[in-house]
């Protein structure tokens, strides 16, 4: 594949799991500053990470979210849920993972990444409540 098609692959695997929607206004707002930055995304890491074959988007979907967690990104383990969900992920797999988060990463990153998750479900669930923590 050249570099276009891996474009392409990623920017499509991009769009199933976060919507074309949400990637769209995301590149927008990127802009011209930001647009090398986005292909590399695109290409590199949905194109060419994303769309290995080795292990399946459920699993990196997974590790995905351990590793927003453990490097406190939390803007990232936000849109990381979503895709999550989008990739097959269960509520009940994502806890687990959020367990292992707080074995390794501790109790308060562990705390904040199943607060987020708390919030997301009932979003997709349509019973969302703004809950103060």
């Amino acid at each position: 594949m050249d570099d276009r098609d891996m474009y392409q692959k990623g920017l499509s695997i991009r769009q199933e799991m976060f919507g074309a929607d949400v990637v769209a206004r995301r590149m927008a707002a990127a802009g011209e500053f930001g647009a090398p930055l986005q292909k590399l995304i695109n290409q590199y890491a949905y194109g060419e990470v994303w769309g290995r074959e080795a292990i399946p988007r459920k699993m990196r979907s997974l590790l995905a979210l351990a590793m927003t967690c453990a490097l406190n990104r939390p803007n990232e383990l936000r849109i990381h849920l979503r895709g999550a969900l989008k990739n097959g992920c269960s509520t009940d797999e994502i806890r687990e993972v959020l367990l292992q988060v707080a074995i390794y990463c501790g109790i308060p990153a562990s705390l904040e990444a199943h607060n987020m998750a708390t919030e997301i479900f009932a979003e997709e669930a349509g019973t969302a409540t703004k809950v103060d923590y």
